[in-house]
């Protein structure tokens, strides 16, 4: 089958985990032709440039910009505006090439299309009529409740989140929705599945040293980051900061897949943001997290309260040195909480991706729950959840509700 494959380019979690499907459906022996923007572009391109039966295509997307660890919702809002009279000129483009020339490269017609997050996979989708696959973690904001988290003081924004998501990608085949917490599934056609893991991540072994792992992504914090951690009397290795060198107890690390992995599996511990790839490798890994959501950012807040409440990291709203010496005092107490945690690789994913392509190539309707044996290998007693989780997710009969086999 031949199948468009649309990635969102903000953030390279999507890329990273897309890849991994990708090399997937390659050797299944489909052909594919990726829709991606940003930096996901070059990403994939490198990775998978070159692979016989799958072409990657650059698009203009969407992008956010920050003023610190904050959302800044208007100037994202003005620079998206300024820049869409041409970024529909290059998508229009590609959209000729999708439709005028993949029969006659020898990929044929396409049969499905499958959207991690982005827009224009799921709007081709849309005018060709064909089942479209939803694979992401975002919407789990929309298909899951959150009870425990939706009666607070961030009702509303949990609200806004929601909507913002259920309007990005409606109307799917299936969503398959990747996470590190399983809370009860409110939709027909949406199965739950363990993070989506890099092959570095599956073959790394966790060996705890001294060192914390920092992972920044805005770089304009840098300085201000530096001199929170040069005030506390531990070693940090930081990534993102945009500087290379050892400045008093940090050392701070350009770009390196394999020596961010490295850093990871041997850290007693880590410092983020609240974005979801990261987090569900750590957990992976049983690497305690402390997480610092970027503010405006709900998807990336529920992330970080899931974690908290798991026991397996700690959040807060901005980056303190007393936040962050209280996390790593009582990080033991969070790798002893993760040891519950039952790691899993992709093979339930990759399973049920495989279950969805074949009911589409035989043109049944969308299946409200999957039946693939994947399903029944995932053990809803080994979910690890903690005393707070079952409590925050107690059912009436006093049952914690959790992920079943099949989901609904």
């Amino acid at each position: 089958m031949h199948i468009i494959y649309g990635v969102v380019g903000e953030g390279m979690g999507h890329a990273t985990r897309s890849r991994v499907i990708l090399e997937h459906l390659l050797a299944a022996g489909h052909t594919l032709t990726v829709v991606v923007s940003g930096r996901a572009h070059g990403f994939l391109k490198g990775k998978l440039g070159e692979r016989p039966g799958l072409r990657v295509e650059e698009i203009h997307g969407l992008h956010l910009k920050f003023d610190g660890n904050d959302l800044d919702l208007s100037e994202s809002v003005l620079s998206n505006m300024k820049l869409a009279p041409e970024g529909l000129r290059k998508n229009l483009k590609v959209w000729t090439e999708i439709v005028d020339k993949d029969a006659s490269r020898g990929h044929g017609k396409p049969g499905a299309v499958i959207s991690d997050f982005e827009s224009f996979a799921w709007l081709y989708a849309r005018v060709r009529g064909l089942p479209l696959i939803s694979i992401d973690n975002m919407q789990v904001l929309n298909r899951c409740e959150h009870d425990a988290f939706t009666s607070d003081g961030r009702a509303l924004d949990f609200q806004i989140a929601k909507l913002a998501v259920k309007a990005k990608l409606p109307g799917a085949y299936h969503y398959l929705v990747s996470s590190f917490f399983f809370p009860r599934v409110s939709k027909p056609r949406t199965t739950l599945v363990p993070p989506i893991l890099r092959r570095e991540i599956l073959e790394a072994k966790r060996e705890p040293g001294e060192h914390v792992l920092v992972y920044q992504t805005a770089a304009a914090n840098a300085e201000t980051l530096l001199k929170t951690l040069n005030s506390l009397p531990h070693t940090f290795r930081a990534y993102g900061t945009g500087k290379e060198g050892t400045f008093g107890n940090v050392t701070c690390c350009g770009f390196s897949e394999t020596g961010f992995v490295e850093d990871l599996r041997t850290a007693r511990c880590v410092v983020a943001g609240g974005g979801y790839s990261l987090m569900g490798e750590a957990v992976h890994l049983h690497v305690p997290l402390y997480a610092i959501p970027i503010q405006g950012q709900f998807e990336q807040e529920l992330n970080a309260r899931y974690l908290e409440l798991l026991g397996y990291g700690r959040f807060d709203d901005e980056v303190s040195a007393e936040g962050i010496a209280r996390f790593i005092d009582d990080s033991p107490s969070m790798q002893k909480a993760l040891e519950r945690y039952e790691p899993r690789n992709n093979q339930m994913l990759l399973d049920c991706l495989d279950e969805l392509l074949r009911l589409v190539d035989i043109d049944e309707p969308a299946p409200a729950t999957l039946t693939t044996v994947a399903m029944g290998a995932y053990d809803p007693d080994a979910r690890g959840l903690s005393k707070a989780m079952r409590r925050a997710l107690q059912d009436d009969d006093g049952v914690a509700d959790a992920p079943k086999p099949k989901n609904a």
